[in-house]
């Protein structure tokens, strides 16, 4: 039997993670999103005042007036260090709170009303191990953002399941992209290795492969569910 097509924005799209979440939702109608577009992604700077909301609403009328999964990937990874400027600092941690939290927040939201009027949809936000372990002391601000999606997560999945309004949350450690490579080589790749007792970084594509799964097969009863994918560098 045919499955069936849906419908599913993904933020984050132009490499890393969110292409492979592109890629892996081969066979749906699926709109992908950067910062500049192109490639046919939606443009959109999420750190922009409106830009959700302007990246939601174009993803709507490219789909139809229809959306049944929303992916929230769309992140910054930036050091802030303590002894910046204070005024350096609040505004760095603005900003990934503004991108990595509040217009994911946004778009949350507006998903969740979109699916009241149609019955149901599924919302899969990509966290990070940061958001239960923490990080350094230059990125406490990017672990603060990826628990606040976490709560978010599990508060729409037990405010809405009733109405078949399902979220999940996905939790990579360490992932061989762009961001990881650069972060992995200032910190000294072997030993953060030594942490991770699969013996290597997560891939991309497994973690998009865990992304389809929710958005696509997961059982509604999992709503509210957090799965790791960081080669058992931290349990819970």
């Amino acid at each position: 039997m045919a499955r069936e097509q849906l419908n599913i924005l993904v933020t984050g799209t132009s490499r890393g993670i969110g292409r492979s979440i592109f890629d892996a939702l081969n066979g749906h109608n699926v709109v992908g999103h950067s910062s500049r577009g192109g490639n046919g992604e939606v443009a959109a700077n999420l750190s922009d005042a409106g830009a959700a909301q302007q990246l939601w609403e174009e993803a709507l009328s490219r789909m139809g007036g229809s959306i049944d999964v929303l992916v929230n990937n769309a992140g910054i990874f930036e050091a802030a260090p303590v002894d910046l400027p204070h005024d350096e600092w609040v505004s760095a941690w603005e900003r990934t709170m503004q991108i990595n939290l509040t217009a994911a927040a946004e778009l949350c939201r507006l998903a969740v009303t979109h699916f009241r009027s149609k019955g149901g949809g599924r919302i899969v936000n990509v966290s990070s191990r940061a958001a239960y372990r923490g990080d350094s002391p230059q990125h406490w601000h990017y672990a603060a953002s990826k628990a606040g999606m976490i709560g978010m997560t599990k508060s729409i999945a037990r405010g809405f399941a009733g109405e078949n309004i399902l979220a999940f949350a996905v939790c990579p450690g360490f992932t061989m992209t762009g961001m990881a490579e650069d972060y992995l080589s200032s910190r000294g790749g072997e030993k953060l290795l030594a942490d991770i007792p699969l013996g290597r970084v997560a891939s991309t594509h497994e973690v998009a492969e865990t992304v389809r799964w929710l958005a696509v097969d997961a059982p509604p009863s999992a709503t509210g569910a957090v799965i790791d994918v960081n080669g058992a560098s931290y349990v819970r």
